[in-house]
């Protein structure tokens, strides 16, 4: 993995960590915009990583009512 990966992955859940807390949903936007104008580069990777972390997030979310639907839960 490239260095600019390591980077955008650890700012990409900085970022929705803030977005959470702060319930700024355009804040993954901005930084998105602020990146583009300076590195494409970083700026992909960045988008990338939030839509895997968001893609991981929603999954787990469907995964966790399933279980419970069923009686289980994850430890």
């Amino acid at each position: 993995m490239a260095y600019f990966d390591d980077l955008a992955q650890k700012l990409a859940l900085d970022v929705l960590k803030a977005k959470d807390a702060m319930g700024d949903e355009q804040l993954v936007q901005e930084i998105a915009e602020t990146l583009e104008a300076s590195s494409n580069t970083m700026h992909e990777a960045f988008m990338t990583a939030v839509r895997v972390y968001a893609a991981e997030e929603r999954a787990r979310t469907q995964l966790t009512a399933k279980l419970k639907a069923a009686g289980y839960a994850l430890k």
